[in-house]
């Protein structure tokens, strides 16, 4: 949180060390106090603090999610970041100061489902799906009454906003429920014949050669054959990169833009808000944007501009 504020953020999206949160991995997040404590150090230096209670409580043990939304309002927290419609009614009704954003996991992307959760829950803003094309956002932007936020740098996801069948069926973890997708508990590495090996549970998720870098197994990514080809079936090692679609995204209408960037190291963190706020100060000034300023931060030093610019293959 101090790297990305020292770095030049205008806010920051973070949450607790539970399955209220969808980044959910060991020896990450806050606990309550941190969170105070976190969002006291923000406001010091006029930075906004937008607190994720992003997952799906589970039938009948709400608890832990009622009492997020209760720490973020009796902290100050600048905003709730939610999913459930259930969690919705509740933050509205418990604590109607609190402001509260439309999570991505909530998959909200046409302006009928937008307008129902501003006009049950007041949400004030909606981060997108990564689906949408700039020219539909532009479009979506015209017709909803809240505010839009978006990806511009980080990971991808191929499932319907990390509502991921593949993470549950291969460790029986959710990343909706508990808030990990490919967890470390499930992953094992091994030396064989010669190759690194890498599991998710069950399943090899990628073999290189010994001595080549291994990536992380996280599922969707990883090499599996299919009718006698090798490939990254399901997705690219590839990092969605769209800080030269700013001055379309502005033109759009966007309020914010997002970066994926919890789970990564203070120095990552720092590099990449330093990067897009230089980004965002030279589209202010009328200069061109650097193309290449992220390409060392990207997966597999590679990029993709995802829905934004949609292509097929």
């Amino acid at each position: 949180m101090r790297a990305a504020i020292e770095a030049g953020a205008d806010s920051v999206y973070c949450g607790f060390a539970d399955d209220t949160n969808a980044r959910n991995f060991p020896g990450l997040n806050f606990s309550p106090a941190e969170m105070a404590e976190g969002v006291a150090y923000a406001h010091k230096r006029g930075v906004k603090v937008l607190i994720a209670v992003n997952t799906f409580p589970r039938a009948g043990q709400p608890e832990a999610w009622h009492r997020a939304i209760d720490t973020i309002a009796q902290i100050g927290g600048d905003a709730a970041i939610v999913a459930d419609i259930g969690l919705l009614d509740y933050a509205a009704e418990k604590h109607p100061g609190l402001r509260l954003h439309l999570s991505v996991q909530a998959a909200a992307a046409n302006p009928e489902a937008i307008g129902f959760f501003v006009e049950r829950f007041g949400v004030r803003r909606v981060v997108l799906p990564r689906v949408l094309t700039v020219q539909e956002i532009a479009v979506l932007n015209k017709e909803i009454p809240c505010e839009t936020e978006v990806f511009v740098f980080g990971g991808l996801c191929v499932m319907a906003e990390g509502r991921c069948s593949l993470s549950s069926y291969a460790t029986g973890c959710s990343p909706n429920m508990n808030g990990v997708c490919s967890p470390p508990s499930h992953v094992t590495y091994a030396q064989e014949k010669g190759n690194f090996v890498s599991r998710l549970g069950e399943f090899m998720i990628n073999t290189v050669p010994g001595g080549q870098p291994m990536p992380y197994p996280t599922l969707c990514k990883g090499r599996f054959t299919a009718n006698g080809e090798t490939s990254h079936i399901f997705e690219d090692p590839a990092s969605l990169d769209a800080s030269l679609l700013i001055p379309p995204l502005a033109e759009a209408g966007v309020t914010a833009l997002k970066i994926e960037g919890r789970q990564r190291s203070r120095s990552y963190t720092d590099a990449v808000v330093r990067a897009l706020r230089g980004a965002l100060d030279q589209h202010a000034r009328g200069l061109p944007i650097n193309a290449r300023a992220l390409m060392a931060l990207s997966e597999g030093a590679s990029t993709t501009r995802g829905a934004y610019q949609k292509t097929w293959r």
